[in-house]
């Protein structure tokens, strides 16, 4: 009987003798001995009583058995559940409470913390280096497995929304979802057997996890298979990779060591950048450094990807590119389609949009509409040539005096100022206004910056309702794991700045 996803990803490693994961320490797993693995833990889940359609949460440190983890959940026809590592015992207890997961893995470390919240679920453990509860499991199992028979339409995952405007939501992903993103990324980038990924990305998220993994996996390749992203260990197994997918911080991180040149570069096939946007000068300087123009696209939790730059063809700074092959996409205000250069509400439709959020039929209905346009929350718009820009979330626009203002616009003009690393643009209760425009600068090393300066230099480059009413100096933005800068954390901490 099929198991679509697992079929396509895993079956084949059983008969592939090839290395499919290079760990830092230089020592390989072959496809086959991963397969082996693969079955291991599935047999230990099965033991542990996990069901088709259970899920299976976790909360572990990557490593090739938390890969196997996520395999072994789909060959048994459950859901699987990754957890960020850095969400604390009252984050994971609503996760735990909402999804009723059958069977919750975590690192030993924190089982002694996490076990109240996890009284109502089987509780495992897991480290990095196959320890644990779990692993023992995993180690005693048989090494054969026969897939559970699953449909397209079936849940491979559920993987929660960062929650910054409210409870997270457990987005509702199919193998049919999952499938045809690495089927269409996979074509889209050129990916074949040679190509050797280097992987720093944590595996809790859907860039790491499914677009990452899922894609090489779909092509025959292999990882270098990497717990972080540590620059010096990234510098030295570079030279053994083809490609790399990375979060901007990767890069600038990159450009910001001399080691990293040309030369280091030369080989390589393609860079690709996403989860947080690029900055257009990161682009340029990488491409002065390198000859590479980095390839940049778009997705979120709910779609997989939903555009991306051109493989063959300009990868236009400051943009996603163009729908991915299969997924349409329009912007829309108003409830009408908007012209070329507009703002507006940006809305997908694909074999890639997730089934719904679990257990919230109301948010379901909010945001995917019955024909299967998923409403994102992003806004954007297109240029003459259909490349699409992301302008921000739409929860993150200003409103001052009844103008609607984009941050992304005025962060671009900031960026531009002498001494200016980069900015992030918010709102802020305003008396007058209702919301005034607030900035937050952080300066370039060795650089020291006068706000009000700054400013000034936007006198005539912004209407002057869209230059911001005053500004503030960090040494950095705050962001997630993935690089987002956490524009609800900057609203909350600076929010009294315009009492009367």
């Amino acid at each position: 009987m099929p198991n679509p996803l697992y079929d396509a990803l895993f079956a084949p490693l059983s008969l592939r003798d090839s290395r499919l994961l290079i760990l830092p320490d230089g020592s390989e797993i072959s496809g086959a001995a991963f397969h082996a693995m693969i079955a291991r833990a599935a047999n230990a889940l099965r033991a542990a009583g996990v069901k088709p359609g259970d899920r299976v949460a976790a909360q572990i440190a990557k490593s090739p058995e938390a890969l196997a983890v996520y395999a072994a959940t789909v060959a048994t026809g459950a859901v699987f559940l990754p957890l960020n590592t850095a969400y604390t015992a009252p984050e994971v207890a609503y996760f735990l409470d909402n999804a009723t997961p059958s069977l919750f893995l975590c690192e030993p470390a924190k089982a002694a913390s996490l076990a109240e919240v996890a009284r109502n679920t089987v509780l495992k453990t897991l480290d990095s280096k196959g320890g644990g509860s779990f692993g023992a499991d995993l180690a005693a199992a048989a090494p054969d497995f026969a897939p559970e028979p699953r449909g397209p339409a079936d849940l491979a995952a559920i993987l929660y929304t960062s929650g910054t405007t409210g409870r997270s939501k457990g987005a509702m992903l199919t193998h049919a979802n999952l499938l045809s993103n690495a089927e269409t990324l996979a074509d889209l980038w050129r990916f074949t057997p040679a190509d050797v990924l280097l992987h720093a990305l944590p595996i809790f998220h859907t860039h790491g996890l499914f677009v990452a993994c899922n894609t090489v996996l779909k092509t025959g390749g292999s990882m270098i298979f990497l717990p972080g992203f540590e620059i010096e260990t990234v510098l030295r197994m570079l030279p053994r990779a083809t490609a790399m997918m990375g979060v901007p911080t990767f890069y600038t991180r990159l450009l910001d060591d001399a080691r990293f040149d040309r030369a280091l570069a030369a080989h390589m096939r393609v860079f690709i950048s996403g989860s947080a946007p690029l900055l257009a000068e990161t682009h340029r300087a990488f491409e002065d450094r390198t000859g590479h123009r980095i390839l940049e696209r778009y997705g979120m939790t709910e779609t997989n990807m939903n555009t991306s730059n051109p493989y063959d063809g300009e990868r236009r700074a400051g943009t996603v590119g163009f729908p991915l092959p299969g997924v349409q996409l329009r912007i829309m205000a108003d409830g009408v389609e908007v012209a070329p250069g507009a703002v507006g509400g940006i809305e997908v439709r694909g074999p890639n949009v997730f089934a719904g959020y679990w257990q919230m039929p109301e948010k379901t209905a909010e945001e995917l509409r019955p024909d299967g346009w998923f409403i994102t929350g992003d806004l954007g718009q297109r240029d003459a040539d259909g490349y699409v820009q992301i302008v921000g979330r739409a929860k993150d626009l200003v409103i001052s005096g009844g103008f609607n203002i984009y941050p992304i616009e005025v962060e671009m003009v900031l960026d531009e100022q002498p001494g200016v690393l980069e900015s992030a643009v918010i709102g802020l209760p305003h008396p007058d206004f209702g919301e005034a425009v607030f900035a937050v600068l952080v300066p370039r090393k060795g650089e020291t910056l006068d706000p009000a300066q700054v400013l000034d230099g936007l006198r005539d480059r912004l209407a002057r309702f869209k230059q911001p009413k005053a500004a503030v100096i960090l040494p950095e933005l705050p962001r997630n794991t993935m690089g987002k800068v956490q524009k609800a954390a900057l609203r909350k901490t600076y929010e009294g700045w315009f009492k009367p």
